[in-house]
This record gives C-alpha cells, structure tokens and sequence, in this order.
C-alpha cells in the first residue's frame, strides 16, 4: 500500500513541477506525507523541523560559503540532526503520550531547501495542493484496484 501511494505522490509531484515551476518540497516529499494524513502531530513534527533547520542555514550562511552540493548536504545533515534533537526532547516536555515524531531524517530538509529558494508560503501551499491530490488519486487508485 506504501509503495503505490509514493509512486503516486512522485508522479503528482513530476506533474504540477512542470505545469506549476514549482517544488511541493521536493519530489518524494508528498509520497511521504501523504503516508500520514491521518496523524496530524507528525505532520506538524515535521514541518516544525523542517523550519528549523531553516533558520538554522540562514544563521549559518552569513558565516559559512554554502551553495550548491555543500547548501543541500548541509541542510540534510542539519534536517536529520534537529529531527533526532526533537524526537528525544519532546517526550520529556510533553508527559502525556503524543506521537509529534518527525517523518523521516531527510524530508524535513528537502522542505528547508525548498523554502529557501521558493520562499515557505509557495512550498507550503504546493506541499498541501500536492499531498491532496496524492491522497485523493490513492483512495481512487485503492477503490478500483
């Protein structure tokens, strides 16, 4: 079941880049995603981490020369860094259980680089249209077959 609903997020993500210009994230993003619509906390994990790391490039580009292979690099391993600080610190500020992990060590900086470049309003909104349509052409896709 995961393995179509990635490549229908693939294949929407290939689509409204080459209608729209532009990036829902990255082109494996809404695969992911849409894998956990219905777990709102990972979602919102996951975007918060993504939009630390962010702020964690920008601070660190007005010190470091990251451009090309070393900004995506840096990004990921900071993305994979700040998802691992956040799986351990927030069990212990919430008691209560609540499932705010974040969705993959990659994704969050996929989602970073693309804000940086398209600004986060733009990736935000393909993100949403993107994982939509996803998880509309999988129920249809799981309906038929």
């Amino acid at each position: 079941m995961g393995y179509e609903l990635l490549f229908i997020g693939l294949v929407a993500a290939l689509i409204y880049v080459a209608v729209t210009g532009y990036y829902p994230g990255g082109l494996i993003v809404p695969g992911y995603l849409v894998l956990f619509v219905g777990q709102p906390w990972r979602l919102a994990g996951t975007l918060l981490a993504a939009l630390l790391t962010l702020a964690l490039y920008r601070l660190a580009s007005r010190y470091l020369l990251l451009f090309g292979k070393r900004r995506f690099v840096f990004l990921i391993l900071a993305g994979a860094f700040i998802s691992m600080v956040l799986s351990a610190l927030v069990p212990l500020w919430f008691p209560v259980q609540i499932d705010y992990r974040v969705i993959g060590l990659v994704i969050p900086g996929l989602i970073a680089g693309a804000s940086d470049r398209q600004g986060i309003a733009v990736t935000l909104a393909s993100m949403a249209i993107v994982v939509a349509v996803t998880w509309f052409a999988g129920n249809l896709w799981f309906l038929i077959s």
